[in-house]
């Protein structure tokens, strides 16, 4: 398909990027803000041979996408606050089985049905932490209604590539904003899909990985015969109790996204190159610091921006490096803190001031240059 320009909001760009990626299942149970990527999944996606299905709640919703990718289909599903409570358990099971999928949260405000309508960065901290168990997990925090449209896309590319469930991680405001959208020509965009067994069935083992920590992944109705469990299991698929096969896939696990984070951590720098004061944000409250950045340069206040398009894997050598050539961080969060903990842990002796606002509306560019202007 040619170039298509459309004036819409983030989260149908969020659903076009899926269906581009390939994605032809969604799961869902429809909660504000993130409805309008079921409601127009529900219209495209019969338009593309795709199945769309409204489940009885957000368990279902994201039991089924394990499913439909257990099949060799792309799938998604979308929720906000309670819904991506509800799918914590399910996200721990498709860390488990490495079954790629992504979820998309639409941040509102909480905790439990908090404010429906409204946007927070609340779940930053649910979407590493939420499941059970030690494990490593990929949170893509765009900030535009063309960045919903393109993470979206590396999402399914991330999940595919190591077999892992990857969050797009949006607040509100950037879901219900509407802004110009160019969907790339399909030939232009670049699209991962997962390894498939080049043995026999008889052969396969199905989480025997390769150098890369990533096994491939037949699907069931393949001809491939194998178990796929939550329970601990070794290279068959078969359950076990023994300590070495315990520490060796949880070890891999984590290893498949740690040891690839620098393939995998997306980064912008603003005016940082002769900074002396670094802003850290992502999402909506980057876009009110780069206004900010931009009035205070015009006073002469030498100020840049680090914005965390991936949140998940955390970028700790960057920040730590970033410690070492400015005098002051600050860090704004739409909440009451929760990068501000993981920048804290990896700065040294760099001062870090937390600008927090745990509310609807992000911070304002005023507010940002305001307390650039205390620290300078």
């Amino acid at each position: 398909m040619p170039e298509r320009i459309m004036f819409t909001m983030g989260d149908v760009a969020c659903a076009e990027g899926a269906l581009s990626a390939g994605c032809r299942y969604f799961g869902g149970y429809p909660i504000t803000p993130a409805t309008e990527i079921a409601e127009w999944m529900s219209r495209r996606m019969p338009e593309l041979g795709g199945a769309y299905v409204q489940y009885e709640d957000e368990i279902a919703s994201i039991t089924s996408v394990i499913g439909a990718s257990w099949t060799g289909t792309k799938a998604m599903t979308a929720t906000s606050g309670p819904g991506i409570s509800l799918m914590q358990e399910a996200v721990g099971l498709a860390v488990m089985t490495e079954t790629p999928l992504v979820i998309v949260n639409i941040m509102r405000g909480g905790p439990s049905t908090g404010q429906p309508t409204r946007g927070q960065q609340g779940d930053v901290m649910q979407a590493k932490w939420g499941s059970h168990g030690d494990y490593q997990i990929i949170a893509l925090t765009p900030a535009s209604v063309q960045e919903m449209f393109d993470q979206t896309v590396q999402a399914f590319n991330l999940a595919e590539q190591y077999r892992v469930p990857v969050f797009v991680l949006a607040d509100e405001t950037v879901g219900h904003m509407r802004e110009r959208l160019v969907i790339p020509d399909e030939k232009d965009l670049k699209i991962v899909s997962r390894k498939k067994p080049t043995v026999s069935p008889e052969e396969y083992l199905p989480f025997k990985a390769d150098e890369d920590l990533v096994p491939p992944m037949a699907t069931f109705g393949s001809g491939y015969q194998f178990y796929a469990t939550g329970l601990t299991h070794d290279e068959r698929g078969y359950p076990s109790d023994k300590e070495h096969i315990q520490i060796e896939l949880i070890t891999r696990l984590s290893d498949k996204i740690r040891k690839n984070s620098d393939k995998i951590i997306d980064l912008e720098r603003f005016q940082l190159d002769d900074a002396d004061i670094a802003v850290i944000a992502y999402g909506t409250p980057s876009r009110s610091a780069k206004r900010a950045i931009r009035m205070a340069r015009e006073e002469g206040i030498k100020v840049g921006l680090l914005r965390l398009k991936t949140v998940w894997p955390f970028p700790e050598k960057t920040i730590m490096d970033l410690a070492g050539e400015v005098k002051q961080i600050i860090v704004a969060e739409q909440n009451l803190g929760q990068v501000y903990h993981m920048v804290r842990a990896y700065t040294g002796t760099t001062p870090v001031r937390l600008m927090a606002k745990p509310a609807g509306m992000p911070q304002l560019p005023h507010e940002i240059f305001d307390v650039i202007k205390e620290v300078a």
